[in-house]
Order: structure tokens, then C-alpha cells, then sequence
């Protein structure tokens, strides 16, 4: 009888013990699927914004822009000398949309790391009236781009764009010559 009983004890404390080594393991688990499914959370949510802040730009909708992006926003650029604040961005949407009042950016592809957000994207538009030195082509451009957008409590902080602005210019018919050698 004895020999039952420790056998039955014996087993009962195994039970007991695989039983709490699983409930760590999947509390664990579970904490760990959490943070994933958080983290998940925030990417889905920074990438609404992000296409939030670009149908904004598409529409002219200077306050939704301006919800959208932080008091310290910045924006860094080939070209510029300096970061750009909101009034700065607003000038250049305004100044675009001028000669290209169908401007329009179309997504490609969008990814999510932390509170950046990378985005791949073609902008369409034809040129109805003067930009920069050239005369109105009415010619329908395409311009390739990649945004790197960072996003803090839920408002765009920083933006980072790479811009194809040598193939724009081209296509409105600027041509490229080699300068002539002073020999």
C-alpha cells in the first residue's frame, strides 16, 4: 500500500510540477505575444497616419496637416541648407499644386519599425502652369520617391524624403550637358 501511495504522490507532484512549468511557459509566451500584438498595433496605427498625412497633402488640407504633424516637426531634404518647419511644407504643397493642380501620391508600399515608417511611393501630375524656370508643357510627369516618416504620440515628428526631382525636371524638358572644359 505504501508503495501505491508514493507512487500516486509521486505522480500527482509530477503532474503538479510539468502543470506549473507550462503555466510559466505560456505566461510567458503570452507576455512575449502581447508585446508583439502592441507593437503590431502601433505599426497598423503609424501607417494610417502616414497615409492620412499624404491624402491630407493631396487635398490642400492645411489643418488636417497641421493635427497631423508635431509643433517640432522637421523635414530634411537633398537640397535643403536647412530643415524645414510646417509653414515651409505648406509653401511647397502650395507652390506644387499650383503647377500641378492633379498632383497625386500613390503608395506602393509601406513599412513599419518602431516608430519609423518607410514608404515607397510615385507621385502623377501635368504640368498646367510655370514651375520653377519652365514655361507650362502640359506634360503628365511621374516623380518616384521613399519617405522615412518618424511618428511620436501619434504626430509626425520628422520626415526624411528622397526625391527623383533630376527625372521631373527632365520630363518637363530641361536637358543635361556636360559644362565646357576651360582649356
Amino acid at each position: 500500500m505504501k508503495t501505491s501511495k508514493f507512487k500516486f504522490v509521486s505522480a500527482f507532484s509530477l503532474a503538479v510540477l510539468i502543470f506549473v512549468a507550462i503555466s510559466c511557459q505560456n505566461r510567458d509566451e503570452k507576455v512575449e505575444l502581447d508585446k508583439f500584438n502592441a507593437m503590431a498595433k502601433m505599426h497598423d496605427q503609424n501607417k494610417a497616419i502616414v497615409r492620412e498625412f499624404f491624402s491630407a497633402i493631396d487635398n490642400q488640407s492645411f489643418d488636417k496637416l497641421n493635427e497631423l504633424m508635431s509643433d517640432d516637426f522637421t523635414l530634411n531634404a537633398a537640397g535643403l541648407t536647412q530643415p524645414w518647419k510646417k509653414d515651409d511644407v505648406f509653401q511647397d504643397i502650395k507652390r506644387y499644386y499650383t503647377s500641378f493642380p492633379d498632383w497625386t501620391h500613390v503608395i506602393e508600399n509601406m513599412i513599419a519599425e518602431g516608430d519609423k515608417v518607410v514608404v515607397k511611393l510615385t507621385q502623377h501630375g501635368t504640368q498646367k502652369a510655370q514651375f520653377e524656370e519652365i514655361a507650362p508643357t502640359n506634360a503628365k510627369v511621374t516623380k518616384s520617391a521613399i519617405h522615412i516618416v518618424t511618428i511620436v504620440n501619434g504626430e509626425i515628428k520628422e520626415w526624411w524624403a528622397i526625391e527623383d526631382d533630376l527625372g521631373l525636371m527632365l520630363q518637363l524638358g530641361m536637358e543635361l550637358r556636360p559644362t565646357k572644359s576651360s582649356k
